[in-house]
């Protein structure tokens, strides 16, 4: 079998660039960015004032003014007032305010006092310097720059970094839609009452919802009970009709796992099945004759999830055109030991180690069944197979949920 490493390898290997699509900037949140956002004019667009107070000439105050007439009050978004000739002019001016013409400093009101028309500065105000208080136009960036690359996620500061440079529209990746299937007599519907020998779905619930926060939420849930004649008809459509199929359970070597020759039998050619990993060796990748990934993965839950995490987002992230990003090491807090030759996937906790930097706590499900053990979990370390002993302060790459 092979490593983790190497079939996340050839999953990203089949998976096609998803198409793009223009989509409105207020709804493009989480989506995946496929243009290039570049300003349209410098930023600042205009000399603007950081804080409340009075602008005027530091020549001024350099030649000993400290009484000034105050002309008129500049508020943000209106159009500046010229300062005037006079040496003694200011202008009362507003955070954000346009820097009036001539002058070249703000004094804050902490440092003057106000009498009718007229304004004293104090000595400490002397020693403002010419562009004291004032955000230069373009000293942030220069028109045509590049802001935004193709291949990131829109979170809020992209958006309104696309707002600031009037881009009502963006161009993004199209989201796919994707099937999950949960496979299983066994299986009933969450609002069922469960028999003694029936468990309720819940592997595509959170898979779906795990979909939905990483930026795919076009997701819609599945269930086939383990009846060949019935898995054949439901991966017909299911092939047909969506961009991705996530199958939970039927892949490994029971009697009545139908899912691989199903599969094989629909045209969908495998690319591997098995991984050295703990939990999730079942896993199954294969490719439909339409160029539809299908990922099988093991039935128990904790399998089922840290493999979506481990392989199903990376590859819908690649398709979708993000850019790539290396995993963040670890240390663990405490040594674990594991002996079988395989990855091991093991749930941590980060907190806040002696000297204060985030460190890995294990928190080993008790078996791959309990998810529940994952509650309160923030992700996995990938340990390798190489190894059995893993003292506390070993780093490994964490994956987060």
């Amino acid at each position: 079998m092979r490593s983790p490493a190497d079939a996340l390898r050839l999953v990203l290997e089949q998976m096609s660039p998803a198409p793009r699509e223009d989509c409105a900037l207020a709804a493009a949140g989480g989506r995946v960015l496929r243009m290039e956002i570049r300003a349209d004019r410098d930023l600042p667009p205009f000399d603007r004032v950081t804080l409340d107070g009075y602008a005027l000439r530091s020549s001024s105050l350099a030649a000993g003014l400290r009484r000034f007439t105050v002309g008129r009050v500049q508020a943000a978004g209106m159009v500046p007032f010229p300062l005037g000739p006079a040496a003694a002019a200011a202008i009362e001016v507003m955070t954000g305010a346009v820097l009036p013409p001539d002058a070249d400093c703000v004094v804050p009101y902490e440092q003057t006092k106000r009498e009718g028309p007229g304004m004293e500065v104090t000595a400490e105000a002397a020693a403002t310097p010419a562009g004291g208080a004032v955000h230069r136009r373009g000293s942030d960036h220069r028109a045509g720059e590049v802001l935004l690359a193709p291949g990131v996620r829109l979170g809020g500061k992209e958006i309104a970094i696309a707002a600031s440079c009037g881009h009502p529209w963006l161009t993004v990746s199209r989201q796919p839609r994707v099937a999950i299937l949960a496979t299983g007599d066994e299986l009933v519907d969450v609002a069922s009452a469960a028999a003694p020998h029936q468990v309720r779905r819940s592997n595509d619930y959170a898979l779906a919802a795990a979909l939905g926060l990483r930026g795919y939420p076009r997701v819609e849930r599945h269930h086939v009970r383990d009846l060949r004649s019935e898995v054949e008809h439901r991966l017909w459509h299911l092939l047909a009709e969506y961009d991705a199929l996530v199958i939970v359970g039927g892949v490994s070597q029971g009697r009545f796992d139908f899912v691989p020759a199903e599969l094989d039998r629909q045209g969908v050619r495998k690319v591997f099945q098995g991984v050295a990993q703990r939990p999730g060796k079942p896993f199954w990748f294969g490719v439909s004759p339409r160029g539809v990934p299908v990922f099988a993965l093991p039935g128990n839950p904790v399998s089922a999830y840290t493999c979506l995490h481990r392989y199903v987002l990376p590859a819908l992230d690649h398709a979708a055109g993000l850019l790539p990003a290396l995993p963040r090491m670890l240390r663990l807090a405490a040594g674990v030991t594991f002996r079988p030759p395989l990855a091991w996937l093991l749930p941590v906790r980060i907190a806040p180690g002696p000297d204060g930097a985030p460190v890995a706590w294990p928190e080993p499900a008790n078996t791959s069944g309990d998810l529940a053990g994952l509650a309160g979990t923030d992700g996995f370390l990938e340990l390798p197979a190489a190894d059995n002993e893993f003292p506390a302060g070993y780093a490994a790459p964490f994956f987060p949920w």
